[in-house]
């Protein structure tokens, strides 16, 4: 009886129980993915000289002015209290604020870092904004002040200017129908990056192992499929002739060809002016006719009432 009393556990108590439990929801901390929008390199402040808000960075992308707190790019900070050595320089057991809590500046998304060594050291080869590149308009984090957001459907950055209107058109497929690109069947999962359907049989590859637990990759680019029923995805459609010619719009909207067709800039003809046209001089015409019978008559009526006056005169 004394041996196994002796190999029993320790009975936990509260401050051990609640310890684990702490340790466990750090951990499942760092281990989730963190949204791009929760990073604290792509969080937002507002200028303390100019009262701008925009994306945290190390100076104002409107008057280049220094943040009075600057915030670290990795871990968040404004203020460090470390006292476990951890701090490349060393303060002690002061607290440090400002430009003495900083240690260099992120290239990528152009925010302060702190002056731990566990940010310096791991937070450019982690930064989540590297190729932050508007999928719109081609700027990156040093071209625009605003932040950096993912698109919901197919995973390209977009600057705080696009995002909407990219969104807004991101659900069309580069197809004129929604059947697999490879056979004439209706495609059952699309890539919302490549703009293709795939039916059932050309969704996997051969000799290629694929995760239960994960979406099926796209074949083409690898990126994640989705179900074509789950999306709003329509197809796309052209506008040919006349048909384009009819809108009124610019040159570009006119031609169904893109400048080739009725409406084009290389000249072309626009029928439905030309028809209005013909038919406001019809008008004219007709309305010019009237005028002149009218003279005419009125001319008449006057010779008869100067030869009824003579003739009454005569008399």
């Amino acid at each position: 009886l004394l041996i196994k009393a002796a190999n029993m556990p320790k009975k936990k108590t509260g401050q051990r129980k609640k310890s684990e439990k702490q340790r466990e929801r750090q951990r499942a901390i760092r281990d989730r993915d963190t949204p791009l929008f929760e990073h604290p390199c792509n969080a937002s402040m507002e200028c303390d000289s100019c009262g701008r808000r925009q994306k945290v960075r190390a100076f104002c992308y409107f008057c280049a002015s220094l943040p009075r707190l600057p915030a670290c790019a990795a871990c968040g900070k404004q203020k460090c209290l470390s006292k476990t050595g951890d701090c490349v320089i060393k303060h002690g057991a002061n607290h440090v604020s400002g430009l003495a809590m900083v240690g260099a500046i992120c290239d990528f998304c152009e925010a302060w870092v702190c002056h731990g060594r566990k940010c310096l050291a791991t937070h450019a080869c982690a930064c989540p904004l590297r190729d932050a590149e508007c999928a719109e308009c081609q700027r990156g984090v040093w071209e625009h002040g605003g932040r950096v957001f993912l698109c919901s459907f197919c995973g390209r950055h977009l600057c705080e200017d696009d995002q909407f209107e990219h969104q807004a058109s991101c659900q069309r497929l580069d197809s004129e129908s929604y059947k697999c690109g490879s056979c004439n069947r209706l495609g059952q999962y699309s890539c919302m990056r490549c703009k293709i359907c795939f039916c059932d049989d050309h969704v996997k590859r051969r000799g290629f192992k694929y995760d239960k637990d994960r979406a099926l990759p796209c074949p083409k680019c690898g990126y994640d499929l989705q179900e074509t029923k789950n999306l709003s995805v329509t197809a796309r459609s052209y506008n040919y002739g006349r048909q384009a010619a009819a809108t009124g719009g610019d040159d570009d909207e006119a031609g169904g060809y893109g400048g080739y067709g009725y409406g084009g800039y290389y000249g072309g003809r626009d029928d439905d002016k030309e028809d209005s046209e013909e038919e406001d001089d019809e008008d004219d015409d007709g309305e010019e006719e009237e005028d002149s019978d009218d003279v005419d008559e009125l001319r008449r009526e006057l010779a008869d009432l100067k030869a009824d006056q003579a003739a009454h005169g005569g008399k």
